[in-house]
């Protein structure tokens, strides 16, 4: 499971389109977005690498959260 920080997903339409970047690489990832903390967990067989890149293409600069 991969976790990252997305500080400007602020709401659930945002969470919405960082989840269909992410499926869009792995139709099959689990997904959960925390809007609270602004954060999301991945857990996909695509590398943490290309999860971050389609959160990033997506429009959300992200880092791995701690």
């Amino acid at each position: 499971m991969y976790r990252f920080e997305v500080p400007g997903m602020k709401c659930g339409g945002c969470a919405k389109k960082v989840e269909r970047a992410v499926k869009a690489k792995d139709g099959s990832a689990a997904f959960s977005a925390d809007l609270e903390n602004r954060c999301v967990s991945v857990t996909s067989f695509v590398s943490q690498a290309d999860v971050a890149a389609a959160i990033q293409d997506a429009g959300y600069p992200n880092h791995v959260a701690a």
